[in-house]
This record gives structure tokens, C-alpha cells and sequence, in this order.
């Protein structure tokens, strides 16, 4: 697939519009159905929506050794991230809290990049990745640690694993993953995850659900918003882009998750919070121009 220049540059802010939009449409849901039963049966819409995609556009399929590169991606990128994100949450987590876990990413990615890929960053783009994490504290902290509250030891391993899990996949793709069709490669990457899945809410919960209509929307924008729009995008950005770069947007999305309750939900943001989300976006753009400057 080729893509106009515009469209190229417009693919990180899509990106972080719909991946900020994760733990709004979790919280929608899952006070109505358990998470590995939730992911579940996301994974199996999910199918079925790219089944008609790879039918519509007739793409090519991956060989067998790079299917299960997909399914190790698949694994660690939606399995290992999405049941962790979804397991904190549920585990009453505040989203603040696994929003700074998870916001580790980029600085545990280009750490790993060095090592992985044999990629580097400047002392600049080191200072950015810095700015950025400094920024997400900022925000997140200014609302969430003014309330007292109790962390389940099992939300912040969950917290843990989904971090780990989306760096290693994002990585993970970038060396093994490429060449093969988005389309084909999410299908088989997302075989894998309704897999695991599966297994987790087979073995180990009820499966009650109640069909409120929230469900039904959370379900419905998760499988199209997320599992397809964006991670789509994430591919995109990853076939594309260095690790480091690619990761840095990441730290965007809990400022974008923080307007969107502004705007939904009419939670005030305080000064504090809007200097943290200067900070922020000074970090991305260090970041950025580092890794620029090195191509």
C-alpha cells in the first residue's frame, strides 16, 4: 500500500486520537462484563471485520514463518497489553495511575532499541523522551494523586505486563513483522489474541455478561475505533518509522485521554495539568527532531 505525504504525516495524530479513546471505551464496559470476556468477544468481531476487509481489497496472505512472527506480535501487542490494561482497570486501577505505567513505553523502547535494533538516540532525543515522561507525570498527577487510594497488587502486575508487552511487540514487529500485508498480518496477529483470550476467560472467569447499551457501545468502538482504525495506524507507524520515534507518540495519548474527559465529562483541567501538556508536546517534538535530524 502506497500513501500520500500528507496522509503520512497525519497517521500519528489519528493515531493518538483513537488509541487515547482505549481507556475511555474500557471504563464504559467493563462495569457490565469481565475483561478477558470482554477482549474476547472483541477479538471475534474484530476477525470478522478484517476477514471482510482482507475479502473486500483481496490481500495477500503471509507465509507460515511470517504468520508466526504475526502471532508472536499479536501475543505481546494485543494479548499481553490489552488483557493487562483491561485487568488493572478492572481491578479498580485508576486510569491515571496505568496511564503513567503504561508511559514508560517510549524511554523502555528506545532503552531496548539500542540492544534490539541497534538503534540510538542523541542526547537530544534523550532529553525529549525525558520532557515527555516528566510532562505525563505532571498531568496525571496533578488529578490523581490528590485522592487517596489503594493499588491491588495484581492491577500493577497487570500494569507491568501490558507495558512490557506493548514494548517488546512494538519492537518485536519492527524486526521480524515487516513485509507483509497490514491487513493479512492484524488478522493473524489478532487470531492470536482471541487465542489467548479465550483460554483466560474459559479458565478462569464466569462469563456472566449484562447486554447494557454501554456494552454495546464500548464494544462496538473498540472493535472498530481501536482493533481496526488505529491498530492499523500502529502498524503503519512501525513499518515506517525508528522504534524510538514511533513510541514517543505515546506519550500523547493520556494528554489526549485528558482533553477528551475534559470535553466529555466536563473535568476541569488545571493550570498545573496544561503546563504538564506543554511539557509534553515539547518532549515529542525534541524527540522527534533528534531522530530526524539522524535520517
Amino acid at each position: 500500500m502506497h500513501f500520500s505525504q500528507n496522509f503520512t504525516r497525519a497517521v500519528p495524530f489519528l493515531f493518538v486520537g483513537l488509541w487515547s479513546t482505549g481507556f475511555i471505551g474500557a471504563r464504559w464496559g467493563l462495569p457490565y462484563i469481565e475483561p478477558f470476556n470482554f477482549l474476547f468477544i472483541r477479538m471475534l468481531l474484530t476477525l470478522l471485520a478484517f476477514l471482510g476487509l482482507i475479502l473486500w481489497f483481496k490481500a495477500q496472505w503471509p507465509t507460515l514463518r511470517q504468520s508466526g512472527h504475526q502471532m508472536v506480535t499479536g501475543s505481546l501487542i494485543h494479548a499481553g497489553y490489552l488483557g493487562g490494561v483491561f485487568a488493572a482497570i478492572k481491578l479498580d486501577l485508576p486510569a491515571g495511575v496505568a496511564a503513567i505505567i503504561v508511559g514508560l513505553q517510549p524511554l523502555l523502547t528506545a532503552f531496548l532499541s539500542k540492544y534490539f535494533l541497534g538503534q540510538s538516540l542523541s542526547q537530544r532525543g534523550w532529553i525529549g523522551l525525558w520532557l515527555g515522561l516528566v510532562g505525563v507525570i505532571v498531568v496525571l498527577g496533578s488529578g490523581v494523586f490528590e485522592h487517596q487510594f489503594e493499588v491491588h497488587p495484581g492491577a500493577l502486575v497487570a500494569a507491568l505486563v501490558a507495558l512490557f508487552s506493548i514494548t517488546i511487540g512494538t519492537l518485536y514487529q519492527k524486526r521480524f513483522g515487516t513485509g507483509v500485508n497490514l491487513l493479512t498480518a492484524s488478522f493473524v496477529q489478532y487470531v492470536a489474541t482471541a487465542i489467548w483470550m479465550g483460554l483466560l476467560t474459559f479458565s478462569f472467569e464466569t462469563r456472566e455478561i449484562i447486554w447494557d447499551p454501554n456494552l454495546i457501545s464500548a464494544l462496538a468502538w473498540l472493535v472498530f475505533g481501536l482493533s481496526v482504525s488505529a491498530i492499523l495506524l500502529l502498524l503503519l507507524m512501525i513499518r515506517e518509522g525508528e522504534s524510538a520515534k514511533v513510541a514517543s507518540y505515546f506519550y500523547l495519548v493520556p494528554m489526549a485521554t485528558t482533553v477528551e474527559a475534559w470535553l466529555l465529562f466536563d473535568e476541569q483541567l488545571s493550570m498545573l495539568a496544561l503546563a504538564g501538556i506543554a511539557v509534553t508536546v515539547m518532549g515529542v517534538y525534541q524527540t522527534q527532531r533528534a531522530i530526524t535530524a539522524k535520517v
